[in-house]
């Protein structure tokens, strides 16, 4: 139903929105790592970009680190870090990843750009369905920054969260900024 919403959105919107989602970003008012995870964004599936976001980390972090995801055996995530140089060409499921990067240890990540559908009012999200995010997520450190960006406001319930589920420690919309307590 999200990707239907979603792509029902035009790009005078979703550009309005994405500027409204930085200056939601920046009043976090978190400290930006030096070791970022990012996301390449499935444009067919009018997902949000998060380069803007990325674009705005580079500048208060000048030698940051820069990680994104690649399925490994069809069931795994891995980091790999990235230049300016770096190819990125679309795996089976048609997401860009890297292929001449380095892999990089998921504790070394002190924030990971989270994509997702929708979300709950509990930080918990509904992604593409395979788990790769929140089994990445379990192996990074317990302060990394998880934090999603979505065009909808929460959803009050996601009941079919799984115990190994991840929650968000943010989540950031055109209207409001959402902050989940995961202690």
């Amino acid at each position: 139903m999200y990707k239907e919403k979603r792509s029902t959105l035009s790009v005078s919107y979703r550009n309005k929105a994405d500027d409204l989602m930085l200056i939601g970003f920046q009043q976090l008012g978190i400290s930006i790592p030096s070791c970022i995870m990012t996301y390449a964004a499935m444009e067919k599936n009018g997902e949000f970009d998060p380069s803007v976001i990325i674009d705005f980390c580079h500048f208060r972090q000048p030698e940051q680190v820069l990680a994104y995801p690649v399925v490994i055996d069809k069931q795994d995530l891995q980091a790999v870090t990235v230049t300016d140089d770096t190819i990125f060409e679309e795996n089976t499921y048609g997401i860009p990843e890297p292929v001449n990067g380095t892999l990089t240890d998921p504790e070394k990540i002190g924030l990971v750009i989270v994509p997702l559908l929708c979300f709950d009012e509990r930080g918990y999200r509904v992604g593409y369905g395979k788990g790769y995010y929140d089994r990445f997520l379990s192996l990074c450190k317990k302060d990394t920054l998880k934090i999603g960006f979505s065009y909808f406001e929460a959803v009050p319930e996601i009941t079919d969260i799984h115990p190994r589920d991840v929650r968000l420690d943010y989540c950031v919309t055109p209207e409001k900024n959402y902050a989940f307590t995961n202690k």
